[in-house]
Protein backbone atom coordinates (compact mmCIF):
# COMPACT_ATOMS: atom_id res chain seq x y z
CA UNK A 1 0.00 0.00 0.00
CA UNK A 2 1.48 3.27 -0.48
CA UNK A 3 1.22 6.67 2.18
CA UNK A 4 -1.65 7.95 0.55
CA UNK A 5 -4.42 5.14 1.51
CA UNK A 6 -2.69 4.85 5.29
CA UNK A 7 -5.82 6.16 7.30
CA UNK A 8 -5.18 8.93 9.82
CA UNK A 9 -4.03 7.83 13.08
CA UNK A 10 -1.85 4.91 11.50
CA UNK A 11 1.46 3.95 12.64
CA UNK A 12 3.30 2.78 9.04
CA UNK A 13 6.98 1.41 8.08
CA UNK A 14 8.27 2.49 4.58
CA UNK A 15 9.24 -0.31 2.78
CA UNK A 16 10.37 1.63 -0.70
CA UNK A 17 10.10 4.75 -1.99
CA UNK A 18 9.78 4.96 -5.93
CA UNK A 19 10.34 7.95 -8.16
CA UNK A 20 13.91 9.39 -9.42
CA UNK A 21 16.36 12.30 -9.42
CA UNK A 22 15.01 15.68 -7.71
CA UNK A 23 11.84 13.71 -6.52
CA UNK A 24 13.11 10.87 -5.01
CA UNK A 25 15.75 13.11 -3.42
CA UNK A 26 12.86 15.54 -1.84
CA UNK A 27 11.48 13.05 -0.04
CA UNK A 28 14.41 11.55 1.49
CA UNK A 29 15.93 15.40 2.67
CA UNK A 30 12.80 15.21 4.59
CA UNK A 31 14.03 12.42 6.54
CA UNK A 32 11.87 9.51 5.12
CA UNK A 33 14.04 6.75 4.37
CA UNK A 34 13.33 2.84 3.88
CA UNK A 35 12.34 1.86 7.33
CA UNK A 36 11.44 4.81 8.99
CA UNK A 37 8.14 5.20 10.72
CA UNK A 38 5.70 7.33 9.99
CA UNK A 39 2.48 8.43 11.80
CA UNK A 40 -0.14 10.16 9.94
CA UNK A 41 -1.77 12.91 11.58
CA UNK A 42 -4.19 14.75 9.27
CA UNK A 43 -5.28 14.24 5.56
CA UNK A 44 -6.74 17.06 4.08
CA UNK A 45 -10.48 16.84 2.53
CA UNK A 46 -9.17 16.32 -1.20
CA UNK A 47 -6.24 14.53 0.02
CA UNK A 48 -3.63 16.81 -0.46
CA UNK A 49 -1.63 17.53 1.84
CA UNK A 50 -1.00 14.51 4.01
CA UNK A 51 0.43 15.45 7.22
CA UNK A 52 2.30 13.77 9.11
CA UNK A 53 5.13 12.95 11.81
CA UNK A 54 9.03 11.68 10.83
CA UNK A 55 11.65 11.40 13.35
CA UNK A 56 9.42 13.89 15.92
CA UNK A 57 9.14 16.85 12.82
CA UNK A 58 5.34 17.07 11.98
CA UNK A 59 5.96 17.02 7.71
CA UNK A 60 3.15 18.05 4.93
CA UNK A 61 4.04 15.81 1.76
CA UNK A 62 2.10 16.52 -1.45
CA UNK A 63 -0.54 13.48 -2.90
CA UNK A 64 1.49 12.92 -5.56
CA UNK A 65 4.55 12.44 -2.93
CA UNK A 66 2.74 10.06 -0.99
CA UNK A 67 2.30 7.67 -3.30
CA UNK A 68 5.44 7.36 -4.38
CA UNK A 69 5.81 6.03 -0.90
CA UNK A 70 4.95 2.23 -0.35
CA UNK A 71 4.80 1.35 2.88
CA UNK A 72 3.33 -1.29 5.54
CA UNK A 73 1.41 -0.98 8.41
CA UNK A 74 2.34 -1.70 11.94
CA UNK A 75 1.08 -3.04 15.03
Amino acid sequence: MTLKEAKVGQTVKVVKISGEGAVKRRIMDMGITKGEKIFVRKVAPLGDPVEITVRNYELSLRKADSEMIQVELLG
